[in-house]
């Protein structure tokens, strides 16, 4: 069975330790941590060595492990050393990647920037995948594999979430392009084909997206244009589209409509 990852945003009012049994019994075998908040004074739950000890007992009694970690901005403010200790946190509770942004209009600092935190993770066994988003700076693949190949870390690789993927303007004829070894990560979704325009684009991403099959985003040929080992997540936070549904039904239904997906899947590497 292809290993599939619940990030963290789904759910993210689950609160570990619970959201590790939350993300087991939804039949997940891993889980994406919010660890940083994606905005100031946004959802996480911060690492401490105490909180390490007790997650690592308690995902192991789930039986699932941790995928990455996130979210990090790349901003001109930010200063990679402070961030020495949590990264070593975060590869001791198991993590293997971190998920940040691009949010600096000087591309030649964003790609240093990078590259710098790109070597600290390295230094703890952490990769470090950079996501697009229309609503931020680095808003499309070709500027995020921009920043990745100007760093060129062999550590450093790209995150592809579908939603922003196809919302940046993003086909599978450019996926294919990519290397294989620039990618790093796979974040699975749907959404209507309708855009939301700049003013909704936001609050689509946070709690207005629909489960792998229930919209219109051409997920089979975006699929089909992917290597065949690359890591799956199932970042579908439906808060929006699905009230109706608690926590744990939300983080099921999008695990059962990621498996229906992936039936059809036929990588082309």
């Amino acid at each position: 069975m292809i290993p599939l990852s619940l990030a963290h945003l789904t759910v993210l009012d689950a609160a570990p330790p619970a959201f590790f049994d939350l993300a087991a019994q939804a039949g997940y075998q891993k889980v994406g941590l919010r660890v940083f908040p994606a905005v100031p004074g946004g959802v996480c739950y911060p690492l401490s060595r105490p909180a390490v000890i007790d997650w690592r007992r308690r995902m192991a009694d789930a039986g699932v492990g941790v995928h990455d970690v996130e979210f990090l901005s790349v901003a001109p403010q930010l200063r990679v050393d402070d961030y020495t200790a949590s990264l070593a946190l975060a590869a001791e509770l198991g993590a293997r990647r971190l998920s940040v942004s691009g949010d600096d209009t000087d591309f030649g600092r964003l790609a240093d920037n990078f590259g710098t935190l790109c070597d600290l993770a390295a230094g703890v066994g952490l990769g470090v995948d950079l996501e697009f988003m229309r609503f931020r700076i680095v808003g499309t693949l070709p500027q995020a594999l921009a920043i990745v190949t100007r760093a060129a870390r062999p550590n450093g690789k790209l995150l592809v979430d579908m939603l922003h993927l196809y919302r940046s303007g993003g086909t599978a004829a450019m996926l294919r392009e990519i290397p294989t070894a620039l990618l790093g990560s796979i974040q699975l979704c749907d959404a209507p084909l309708k855009d939301p325009t700049d003013a909704g684009i936001t609050g689509e991403a946070r709690q207005g997206r629909l489960f792998p099959g229930e919209g219109e985003l051409p997920l089979k040929d975006y699929m089909d244009a992917l290597p065949a080992d690359i890591p799956l997540s199932v970042e579908a936070p439906a808060g929006n589209t699905h009230p109706e549904l608690g926590l744990p039904q939300r983080a099921a239904r999008a695990c059962a409509a990621s498996r229906e997906l992936l039936k059809s899947w036929r990588p082309s590497r």
